[in-house]
């Protein structure tokens, strides 16, 4: 199998994961062009492991070796950058790696070069640190009645309070008509046949808002061709997982203006 072969399937999550590290799809997925210019170049080779940790293993590499300038970037903004600075990286790396993308301790520790035993007290030094973020209003579009309250028992647990569960484009849009929502946790395909895709695109087109997609479908946003959502859950989902991908998109999320 080339080395093609071996990677591509797993380089829309290690996108997934580079954005929501960095908090940007652009810088996100300049970092993962890096690793993978050096790993073309033979500056950089991945270590015998299997090919998914391999692949983040080099990733770190390569964000390490940059000093990892988050906290420095041109594109980060003021509020972000002081919320990032709350939040040290080594922390969030660990948390990212194990809640959002679903690595083992015993892999995150790989990746990361350290014990399983300290990756497991970055992450709860992580989950300490982000949960004392905001707490927000969220709209949870879910056509799903027993998805949708295991999602909203999630979010109430956070510390979050949900405005509205709604299961059309209709409904949800109608919603923030009403409530202006702090987040979005949106599936794809609703009960009336309609898209959660485009119940999205009409809130962002009135508000900015941080979303997050919940979907059993996300080769549909995964695509490598156009914008991509910085948050992307694959349904079934782990509880952490959502409960990971709520932090960073709160913690990340910097409005902008919204055209009229």
């Amino acid at each position: 199998m080339s080395l093609v072969q071996q990677l591509g399937p797993h380089l829309p999550f290690l996108r997934r994961y580079a954005r929501a590290l960095t908090g940007s799809q652009k810088s996100g997925d300049s970092y993962v062009k890096a690793a993978l210019q050096a790993l073309a170049s033979g500056t950089h080779e991945l270590d015998n492991m299997p090919p998914r940790v391999a692949l983040y293993r080099l990733f770190q590499a390569i964000w390490g070796a940059t000093g990892a300038r988050l906290e420095t970037a041109p594109e980060a903004a003021n509020s972000i950058s002081e919320r990032v600075l709350r939040i040290p990286p080594q922390h969030r790396q660990a948390f990212l790696l194990t809640a959002l993308e679903g690595f083992t301790l015993e892999e995150a520790a790989q990746i990361l070069d350290e014990s399983a035993e300290s990756v497991r007290q970055l992450i709860a030094r992580a989950q300490v640190d982000i949960e004392n973020e905001l707490a927000t209003d969220v709209l949870i579009i879910e056509d799903e009645p027993v998805i949708a309250a295991d999602i909203e028992a999630l979010v109430l647990d956070l510390g979050h309070r949900v405005t509205t569960v709604a299961t059309t484009r209709t409904e949800a849009v109608a919603a923030v008509r009403s409530r202006r929502p702090g987040l979005v946790l949106a599936d794809i395909q609703l009960a009336d046949g309609s898209s959660g895709i485009d119940a999205v695109n009409d809130i962002l087109r009135g508000i900015d808002v941080p979303v997050i997609f919940i979907t059993a479908f996300p080769e549909r946003l995964l695509t490598g061709e156009k914008p991509e959502p910085a948050f992307l859950i694959t349904k079934p989902f782990q509880p952490e997982t959502v409960k990971a991908a709520i932090g960073q998109a709160l913690f990340f999320h910097e409005e902008r203006p919204v055209a009229a």
